[in-house]
């Protein structure tokens, strides 16, 4: 009987790299780097989905200058990304390729570059 070497897959095949992605932005920087090392679809997909949730994030802010009603639609869109990307962390924590609701697809083809 012949022995084949066992291989094992490199940071869980980019399970880590796609964790590591939604922790902050010096977080994405560093899965961005992580992942030209070494690319997975894994790790590209949530790369791309964090992308998306923070630059919605810093666009959104803007918000905040609208007299009025800015301090309250901030308030909802932050509650609604942090949502997403509490989705994002779940998904990418069971291995999953699962576009956030909504906006998702669109990141994924905004960002496809990555």
């Amino acid at each position: 009987m012949e022995r084949t070497p066992i291989q094992k897959a490199t940071s869980n095949d980019g399970k880590t790299i796609a964790i590591i992605s939604y922790l902050t932005i010096i977080g994405l920087v560093a899965a961005i780097i992580m992942n030209n090392k070494e690319k997975t679809a894994l790790a590209q997909f949530h790369i791309r989905q964090s992308i998306g949730i923070s630059v919605t994030g810093m666009a959104l802010g803007l918000l905040r200058f609208v007299p009025g009603i800015g301090g309250i639609a901030i308030s909802i869109v932050g509650l609604l990304l942090l949502i997403a990307l509490i989705l994002g962390l779940m998904s990418a924590f069971s291995g999953e390729r699962k576009p956030l609701p909504f906006i998702g697809e669109k990141y994924q083809e905004w960002f496809n570059m990555i």
